[in-house]
Order: C-alpha cells, then structure tokens, then sequence
C-alpha cells in the first residue's frame, strides 16, 4: 500500500491492528457529569470535547475503567434529546422522531444488510458494513434507491443483538464497522446505543453524505475512527436539483473542516456526466486548498443512470472516458492521493 495513505490513516491503522484504543473505548473511559438540563450535558461535552485530542493521544490500553458515567454516555443522552426534537441533520425537521417522521422517513432504525463488504477502498476491506435503509437526501439517480428510498424495507434489530454482531465480525477479521445507508444520520441515537454495548476494541467508520448538522457533528467528534464521506456537488445548486438538499456546498464543506480535525479521513467523488466543471474540479480544489494535498481520495467511474436519472437531461448517459481521466488528471496535478 503507498506509504502516503499509510501516513494519512495512520490513526485508523493503529486502531485496526489493537495497537490503540478506538476513539469509542477511550470516551467510554472519561468520566463525565450527568445532568437533566439539556445546557448543562452541552457546556460539558464541548468541555471534554475540547480536550479529547490531548486524552486520546496519550491514554493506552492500562488506563481503560467505566466510570458510572462517560462521555460516551453524555453523547448518547445529548443524542436521545435530539431525536425528540430531530435535527440530526440540516434538513432540521425538529420533530419527535418517537412519534413522528420526518423528511428521511426514518422511523426505527431498520438494517437492509450486514456483512463483511470486500468491494469497499483497500485500506478498509475487510469492512464490517452495516446498510441502513433511508435517507434524507433523494437523489434522482440513486443506486441505492431499493433502500435510501424506501425505509420500511428494512429488519429491525436490537442495538444488544447489533453490538453482539459486530463483536463477532471483529473476531471473524473485520477491519472496521462501517456505518452506511442509504445513510447513517437519522440513526444516530441508535448507533451510539449500539457502540457502547460493543466489547471489541474496533474503529468506527461513518460513511455518510456529510450534510449533519452542527450538533451532530460535535457528537461524531471523539466517536468516529474514519470519516468516509460521498462529497458529491460543487457550489453551483446542483445538490438542490438532484438531490433536494438545500445548501448543499456550504454545509459539506465546513463538516469536512470538521472531520479533518477529529478523525482520519478518505473522500469519495462519484464523477457523474456533464458535472466535472460544476462539481468535480470544485471539490477537488476545494479540498486540496482548504484539507491539504495529501487528503486521500477515491475517485469513482460507477456512475450508472438508474432510478429517475431520465428526471435530467444531462445525467442520462455513462461517464465517459475522456470526462473521468480529466478528473483523475486534475486530481494528481493537485498532488491529492487517489486510491485508484
């Protein structure tokens, strides 16, 4: 493997070999003060929040206690606030997801398959890959639609009878656990639950669209090993046209900012046809210019016109072969690492 993703993902391999705590094992050792007061568990999270790098950088596999109660479970009650008055991502529906849907449709947590994915990035196979079903984004041409699209298809599953799976895959050689949909946002609450029933030392991926909210943000800090985000639109409102996501480039790109400050980090870009002057070159500098040239990205030909792709003209066809060396040329003349 090229000693420059190496370097780049150096956290995330530590962690996969048991050579350090995950970033879940270390929130679940720092003690933390309960409160009812939704302002008071705030002031505290973002207090241990602002310390966690120094902590996650020293403390070894000998400091590991349970204090009656951690950080993770401070994220976890912040997160059962949140899912009473939803707005785990900026479509910012602020309804109780206890009774109530919103613009994902997500009600329980419901899981399309889990499995031990060979086709993800060499660096994170073999990958423990959990599909939620659901999405709160609609995208027109989604390969996924049997599941971003249609919420109820899935299973429902306990998050002990998840946490015991994913400590078994752990054992069977999972690299990871790598959280995905449709999309793993309006789970939140749930994954949280989850992890902290997990007994295995084991990195966390959140492989997501990156349109999270502030807040949510601030809760994946300290609990995600390796952010695997699907950037796919520049700033030209093409998110909005294909995607129904409003806002869309000012809301990804400051979560990537984020990202880059709590976890190891690899970017894909679906390139899709007639969208590499509006979309890929963008991002491409963008990310070159605001998360550094040696960002490790994966830039994607799968592109295929399914689901309602006919909805526009512009994305009816295939990538062609001229459009993606373009990109991936455009790419390495920014000295971005791609996986390809």
């Amino acid at each position: 493997m090229n000693s420059a993703i190496k370097k780049e993902l150096s956290t995330y391999f530590k962690i996969m070999l048991n050579q350090r705590a995950s970033r879940v094992k270390v929130s679940s050792m720092i003690e933390a003060e309960e409160s009812e007061n939704n302002n008071a568990l705030w002031r505290e999270h973002e207090c241990i929040r602002s310390e966690f790098k120094e902590i996650f950088n020293t403390i070894s596999f000998d400091d590991i206690k349970e204090p009656d109660f951690s950080y993770l479970d401070l994220k976890r009650k912040i997160a059962e606030k949140i899912f009473e008055n939803c707005y785990f991502c900026e479509m910012k529906c602020h309804i109780n997801r206890t009774t109530e849907k919103g613009f994902c449709n997500v009600e329980n947590p419901k899981i399309a398959s889990e499995f031990m994915h060979m086709g993800e990035e060499a660096p994170i196979i073999p990958s423990h890959t959990i599909f939620f079903t659901g999405c709160n984004f609609e995208c027109i041409y989604c390969q996924n639609f049997d599941i971003s699209q249609f919420p109820e298809a899935g299973i429902e599953i306990s998050e002990m009878h998840l946490a015991e799976i994913i400590d078994k895959r752990r054992k069977e050689g999972s690299r990871n656990v790598n959280f995905v949909g449709g999309d793993p946002t309006p789970n939140l609450y749930y994954i949280l639950k989850t992890m902290e029933l997990c007994n295995e030392n084991i990195p966390v991926i959140w492989n997501s669209n990156f349109y999270m909210s502030e807040d949510a943000m601030k809760l994946l800090d300290g609990f995600v090993d390796l952010f695997l985000s699907d950037f796919k639109y520049g700033p030209e409102g093409c998110g909005e046209k294909l995607s129904k996501v409003p806002n869309y480039w000012n809301i990804v790109t400051k979560n990537h900012k984020m990202a880059k400050k709590s976890g190891d980090m690899i970017i894909r870009h679906l390139v899709l046809p007639d969208h590499v002057e509006c979309c890929s070159k963008p991002i491409l500098k963008w990310i070159s210019e605001n998360l550094g040239k040696k960002t490790v990205v994966n830039i994607m030909g799968q592109y295929r016109p399914v689901y309602k792709a006919y909805e526009s003209n512009e994305i009816t066809r295939y990538p062609n072969h001229q459009e993606m060396e373009e990109v991936v040329n455009y790419a390495k003349s920014l000295g971005l690492i791609n996986l390809i």
